[in-house]
């Protein structure tokens, strides 16, 4: 076994480095700290992560999530039927699937995804691995590790609070799977439960982006031990994930509207101290997609962009408010994103941005903001 989390200080440790890892989406941090507390405390015991190459050659292990807009103040369309669905789900598939699943691994890196997919862990007695199947948060089911690989993410079972309980055998493309599972969100009003990709022990070799959890752990705790010290964590976040600090400011504008399932917005942040007569614009679905300062590209797609707040806690795009002070770090994508099907399934030309994509390392330095 790799690790435990146990403490209340561990769980938030966890989920304020999962948050940044979400780069403004991946769910709501403050529910995915209660759905982790309350496992934890039901069961009566921590949550076990262990490397892959410590998982069992036999079974599978699966990603247990929620496909949905991060739009605040979203209610469901009808009657609840369902309490919890992410639980109906796993049920579900644990029966079609009529083969062992030996452990959890997160869909993706985020306060709530990544919380949920360690809660469905310890609810079941199985571990959840050092990892996940995207190494940031994103948007789409595109944006997913299994597709530059050739991995179905089928068979698959999406539940919604409402009642509806869909198993999908297999899908005609992603572009199929993703339109299903963002209308069934639509359908219910907020989101819908989703447990697919199973993988056996050599597949995800392949396919994981490894030790993204203790990662995620060790950016909390850096967090927290910076705020006890009195000093704006940014910088050592910055360099925990081999990225820059490149702006600092004030929300000037935030407008964003909940369409096809998705929070789709911009957010304009005008430059304080040496960034001051500067502007950054971030295009925002769900995540931070894509940035500009000065109308100029400052990150592009898939790679990582990231507000704290002026305590130094990340900041959703569900709260992130005008007149809010903000500090801005950029960071590389995991390698596995910049290869050419990485780029083709979230490259900026996805979103329907016409750039050839440039790594970050070289836009920060371009952009004199470093």
């Amino acid at each position: 076994m790799k690790f435990k989390l146990s403490t209340e200080n561990d769980i938030m440790k966890l989920v304020i480095g999962a948050t940044i890892l979400g780069t403004g989406g991946g769910g709501d941090p403050n529910e995915g700290f209660k759905v982790l507390k309350e496992a934890v405390e039901f069961k009566k015991k921590p949550i076990e992560i262990i490397d892959l190459e410590d998982l069992s050659e036999k079974g599978f292990i699966v990603a247990p999530y929620y496909v949905g807009s991060i739009a605040p103040d979203l209610k469901p369309k009808k009657p609840i039927k369902i309490l919890s669905p992410i639980t109906k789900a796993f049920e579900i598939f644990e029966k079609e699937m009529g083969e062992k699943i030996i452990g959890v691994v997160a869909s993706e890196m985020g306060g709530f995804n990544t919380s949920i997919a360690l809660s469905i862990g310890v609810l079941n007695n199985i571990p959840a691995v050092d990892g996940d199947l995207l190494g940031r948060a994103a948007p789409e089911l595109h944006q997913c590790t299994v597709h530059i690989y050739g991995y179905p993410m089928t068979p698959a079972v999406l539940v919604s609070e409402t009642g509806n309980i869909i198993v999908v055998k297999e899908y005609a493309d992603i572009d199929d799977y993703e339109s299903l599972a963002r209308y069934v969100s639509v359908l219910s009003g907020r989101y819908v439960a989703v447990v697919d990709t199973p993988l056996t022990k050599d597949v995800a070799k392949k396919i994981v982006v490894k030790d993204t959890i203790s990662l995620a752990y060790r950016l909390g705790e850096e967090v927290l031990r910076s705020r006890e010290k009195g000093v704006h964590p940014a910088e050592r976040v910055a360099e925990i994930l081999k990225g820059w600090v490149v702006f600092k400011g004030v929300v000037e504008k935030y407008m964003w509207r909940n369409e096809r399932g998705f929070l789709i917005g911009e957010a304009y942040i005008r430059g304080e101290d040496k960034y001051r007569n500067r502007v950054v614009k971030s295009y925002i679905m769900n995540e931070h997609i894509m940035i500009w300062i000065d109308n100029e590209p400052l990150v592009m797609p898939p790679d990582l962009f990231i507000l704290l707040d002026e305590n130094g806690m990340p900041v959703t795009n569900t709260i992130l408010k005008e007149n809010m002070r903000v500090v801005a770090i950029a960071a590389p994508a995991p390698e596995i994103w910049r290869t050419p099907r990485g780029l083709e399934l979230f490259g900026p030309k996805h979103f329907g941005f016409n750039y050839e994509y440039v790594p970050v390392e070289k836009l920060v330095i371009e952009r004199g903001v470093i």
